[in-house]
């Protein structure tokens, strides 16, 4: 007790979550989504009749809840980044979804895939909706993209001789490119990359999970080259 005042009941996480956290825009609270429109529905093109009469359930942010898929697909076109990732599927990466998501999440301009078409969207957790993907037969095709647009290849390997990607400078304009799970980087990927980034590690794995990189090596380009004040 102080001067006088009762303690009150212990500061729970429940107790933080309700009284002293407001959910924000990326967080979920309590339910997922939010249930119909309530009042007059809104004279926006940009929202969709059946979401504003059924509810909208999707894993968007709050900005865009209620809106047309093609909608937000137009909203996010005008915040993407000039950065894009690609990744190697030759054998049929589990990673690629984890991969898509984060892109989508750190609004990447475009996903490329190199190597089979099909791929596990499961992890991608419906997010390859709103980001764009593009496909390519084999590296030579990636790299023949990349130098169209300009795009610095950048791979990311523990090879010998990388940089570290934690004291590197990545290009603002480039092209993040990984290797599939276990092989790593084709001789062809290698080859065709401007500049090689490896991840510090401190542990006994020579390596970690592809998903885990590239979503690393994203963050580094946001914190280089993107505006934190646009972040949700």
């Amino acid at each position: 007790m102080i001067d006088g005042i009762a303690p009150g009941p212990p500061l729970t996480h429940e107790r933080y979550s309700t009284e002293c956290h407001a959910p924000g825009a990326t967080e979920w609270g309590q339910t997922v989504g939010v249930g119909p429109w309530t009042g007059p529905w809104p004279d926006d093109p940009r929202y969709d009749p059946e979401l504003l009469r059924e509810g909208d359930r999707r894993n968007v942010v709050d900005a865009y809840r209620y809106w047309r898929r093609d909608a937000v697909v137009a909203a996010l076109d005008a915040r993407r980044h000039p950065v894009h990732v690609a990744i190697e599927n030759f054998g049929h990466d589990h990673n690629i979804g984890t991969v898509v998501r984060t892109a989508n999440a750190f609004a990447v301009a475009e996903v490329h895939i190199v190597g089979r078409r099909r791929w596990n969207r499961r992890g991608a957790m419906v997010t390859d909706r709103y980001q764009h993907l593009r496909h390519h037969d084999d590296i030579a095709d990636l790299l023949k993209h990349a130098a169209a647009a300009e795009l610095t290849v950048v791979a990311v390997d523990n090879s010998p001789g990388a940089l570290r990607l934690e004291t590197a400078t990545l290009p603002q304009h480039c092209l993040l490119l990984f290797g599939q799970e276990g092989p790593g980087l084709s001789a062809e990927a290698r080859k065709g990359a401007a500049m090689t980034v490896s991840i510090a590690q401190f542990g006994s794995t020579r390596s970690i999970n592809v998903g885990v990189a590239a979503g690393i090596a994203m963050h580094a380009w946001i914190c280089q080259h993107a505006d934190l004040g646009t972040a949700w």
